[in-house]
């Protein structure tokens, strides 16, 4: 089974917490704070592997988390960071945040490395509070919480030529003449359900990946069949190469299904089009087909637009070499377009707006509960440690640095209401 999408949720390591310590060795005088700070908590990377060729691996494996920080030591000793939580990906793989479908990454490469979540940095012990005012301060911190994401994974095919046409025309048989790849053949449509990819060795040393996509309907970029699924990959390829029946032996017409295919490439990215395409009249050794080919030139005529086209029979191996060696020109010369198109463009960085998040929200429930809520605010909350009161006065002042007090004057808030921020509730004193 090919599986080219799937949904994963991930979670980076915690920091470890810091602790509040004091030495008091007999020859160290006035001994003082020693608590150390919390470890690094793992992070989530993904990393390519050439060994993988599916999702398949995330059907049955959804949950990634990382491991804890260790936790700080006394006499300074600070805790150990985790090791890295690293996931092997197939080559191709996009990884988009599933809440927001932005796109995260895009892993082309063997051995590249992104890291998805990062972990949460370690608690500081009391010696790092440690100042002329309170040289012997009872806090610390707890470690910041990972990042917890859900994922969307897709794979693209990293093909340089990509196979075009629809059920029974014959790409199957093609790939397996220019491969070594042993696609499934048969007389019956739709035979390929997973796209097929093998590597075209040519006699002059040189060679290119080749896929075969399977049959693009009428109506793909609308998710009819199975095109939507597989016209993700065809944005990979650099080099098209649309096989057409010119036999009309299945009782379809050539041009017809040309014009379908193209119009299904345009729906669902009009980029598409501007790729190099090669036409390929197959099955030239059936009986109607050179007169079926002659037809199909007249209709070609009326479109008013150049286009190549080889005739082949793959199943006898005529005018497939032709074909291989056009191919491979194109996919060269397409790599030096862009790498043109990229020394053109001017150097330059782009600057983009983005709205300054609120350090928190307020607002009130149906029991008359003040509720806090925020990014900033409960990272704050989950790293304090209310073990000691001074932690609690500390955790105090940075609410009314961060204006939580005015808010709640401001919206009515009395002595005695409620304040809660997630599990954790206590009254508001005027």
């Amino acid at each position: 089974m090919f599986i080219d999408q799937a949904k994963i949720e991930v979670k980076a390591g915690d920091g470890g917490d810091g602790i509040v310590a004091f030495r008091r060795e007999k020859y160290v005088p006035d001994g003082g704070p020693a608590g150390g700070d919390g470890g690094r908590g793992g992070n989530i990377v993904f990393k390519v592997d050439e060994g993988l060729l599916t999702l398949m691996d995330f059907r049955y494996n959804r949950h990634f988390k990382a491991d804890k920080g260790e936790n700080g030591m006394p006499k300074g000793m600070h805790g150990r960071g985790a090791e890295d939580l690293v996931v092997p990906v197939p080559p191709g793989t996009i990884i988009m945040n599933e809440e927001t479908g932005d796109t995260i990454a895009d892993l082309t490469e063997e051995g590249e490395e992104y890291i998805v979540a990062k972990g949460g940095r370690g608690g500081r012990g009391n010696s790092r509070f440690a100042s002329s005012r309170n040289p012997a301060p009872n806090i610390s911190e707890n470690g910041e919480p990972g990042e917890e994401l859900t994922l969307r994974l897709e794979l693209k095919l990293l093909a340089d030529v990509g196979l075009l046409g629809f059920p029974s025309v014959g790409k199957s048989t093609f790939l397996s003449v220019v491969t070594s790849a042993k696609p499934k053949i048969a007389d019956y449509p739709f035979t390929t359900i997973t796209p097929n990819i093998g590597v075209v060795a040519l006699d002059d040393g040189r060679s290119f990946v080749i896929g075969d996509m399977p049959g693009i309907i009428e109506g793909a970029a609308e998710g009819i069949g199975l095109g939507l699924q597989f016209l993700r990959h065809i944005e990979r390829t650099k080099v098209l190469l649309h096989l057409l029946d010119m036999s009309g032996i299945e009782g379809r017409d050539p041009f017809e299904d040309y014009l379908i295919i193209q119009e299904e490439l345009e729906n669902h990215d009009p980029k598409l089009l501007n790729k190099p395409q090669l036409i390929i009249a197959n099955k030239m050794d059936m009986p109607d087909s050179e007169e079926n080919l002659e037809e199909f030139k007249k209709q070609m005529d009326t479109l008013g637009k150049d286009y190549e086209l080889f005739e082949i029979s793959a199943i006898r191996q005529q005018g497939v070499k032709e074909v291989l060696y056009r191919s491979i020109e194109l996919v060269e010369n397409y790599e030096e377009v862009m790498e043109e198109e990229v020394l053109d463009e001017d150097t330059h960085v782009v600057f983009r707006h983005e709205e300054e998040k609120e350090p928190f929200k307020l607002t009130r429930d149906s029991q008359g509960v003040w509720i806090l809520s925020g990014e900033e605010i409960e990272r704050m909350f989950l790293m304090a440690n209310f073990d000691h009161n001074e932690e609690i006065m500390r955790f105090a002042r940075q609410l009314r640095q961060m204006g939580v007090d005015e808010a709640l004057r401001e919206g009515g808030a009395k002595d005695g209401d409620l304040v809660a921020i997630q599990d954790f509730t206590f009254e508001f004193v005027e």
